[in-house]
């Protein structure tokens, strides 16, 4: 199993332009074929969904396409795909809809590790409805959570845990199906951040133990939106408000207004773009299989080049601290540079064609707990990096320091 990285790289229009792109984690760029999806659905013909017109039937079946795209990528049902502007408003609307049913004396648990997405909802949820707030903390000597102090926080009381499945910044994965099922136990739901972990893994999140599980598409190649899937059964048993003509059908009762066909169009196509990457060619194979296959393609080629980017930030001596530790983790690197203000690195990489953002990544709490109090530098990996552009990374680096 192998991807031909080079016949990848020419469906990417913007890769002409001569850049390297390190900021996947932050969005990656987008291929042809999904970009024709939008057009092409958008232009048409296009109406409001129904059964009547071509044009109702072309909206109609946009939706079904993604709901099933949606479905083998998290190996859901397609019943259980909720499409949204975003992974942030999606975890504010369920934290919403989930706090309904809490009380005082009531508690949930967040995590130190997570994107603060994953995080604020909850804790502004937690303060409307009088429900106390605690913590995983985060190891700062290895960058992983610290489960005794999930073990601490867990008591008969806790209503949810809230959890990332990878940092988007350290690129640590935490052991999902171990909080889950200590969640669980204690009759609480288990909230995932996927949006990290989906852009490098082949996602199952019946396995994962996921009561409600996020990402984006925009992250592994897709259009700008969100996505969540959750049990069947709780999805049926929350009760957003809506509006009174619109359906209280499940995953439909979620959606608020008009979707955004061309939008579902080109989320789509990134499924289909994805399941493609591995063109070892099996008579028969499901979605889900080609999914399988290319996801661990993928996994080999990217640890194969966060290997030499490692190597190479090493060989730059006590000049780069390297953040991210944990042997379970994202091909993402974090560091910051001894004396040297990361933004500086940051205009110094893009002079020379290097996108490689700096900042804190919406991380309010892995900054705190690592006490990083300037921006660091971030470097992420995606399906269409290569030798060349790692080349390039690191010497522009070293000529910087």
């Amino acid at each position: 199993m192998a991807i031909d990285v080079a016949a990848l790289r020419a469906h990417f229009p913007s890769l002409t332009h001569g850049l390297a792109f390190f900021d996947g984690p932050g969005g990656t760029q987008t291929p042809a074929p999904v970009a024709e999806a939008v057009t092409r659905t958008l232009t048409g013909p296009l109406s409001n969904r129904g059964l009547v017109s071509p044009s109702e039937r072309n909206a109609e079946q946009a939706v079904a396409d993604f709901r099933a795209a949606y479905a083998d990528l998290l190996g859901v049902p397609a019943s259980s795909v909720v499409h949204g502007r975003s992974a942030t408003q999606l975890t504010y609307d369920f934290s919403r809809h989930l706090a309904r049913d809490w009380r005082p004396g009531d508690e949930i648990v967040v995590s130190r590790l997570d994107h603060d997405a994953n995080v604020r909802p909850w804790i502004q949820a937690a303060e409307h409805a009088g429900v106390t707030v605690r913590w995983i903390e985060i190891d700062a000597e290895t960058t992983e959570l610290d489960l005794d102090s999930y073990e601490r926080a867990l008591s008969p009381r806790t209503r949810l845990v809230a959890v990332t499945a990878a940092s988007n910044v350290l690129g640590t994965k935490p052991p999902v199906r171990r909080i889950a099922d200590r969640a669980h136990e204690v009759g609480a739901l288990l909230y995932v951040d996927g949006v990290h972990f989906a852009a490098h893994h082949l996602v199952d999140v019946p396995a994962l133990g996921a009561d409600l599980f996020v990402c984006s598409p925009y992250k592994f190649l897709g259009p700008h939106c969100g996505v969540l899937t959750g049990s069947p059964g709780l999805l049926e048993a929350l009760e957003p408000d809506k509006l009174l003509p619109s359906t209280n059908a499940v995953p439909e009762r979620f959606e608020f207004g008009t979707l955004p066909y061309e939008i579902l169009a080109g989320a789509t196509a990134a499924v289909d773009f994805l399941a493609a990457m591995d063109a070892t060619r099996t008579a028969g194979a499901s979605r889900r299989e080609r999914l399988t296959r290319s996801l661990a393609s993928l996994h080999a080629h990217e640890n194969a080049l966060r290997a030499r980017v490692e190597d190479g930030l090493r060989a730059l001596g006590d000049a780069v601290t390297v953040h991210s530790k944990a042997p379970d983790r994202t091909p993402t690197v974090l560091m910051t540079l001894e004396g040297r203000d990361a933004r500086e690195a940051q205009a110094h990489l893009a002079a020379r064609g290097v996108v490689a953002p700096a900042g804190s990544f919406y991380a309010y709490e892995p900054f705190t707990a690592l006490k990083l109090h300037d921006p660091a530098l971030r470097v992420g990996l995606a399906p269409y990096t290569d030798d060349e552009d790692v080349d390039r990374l690191l010497d522009g680096l070293a000529s910087f320091l």
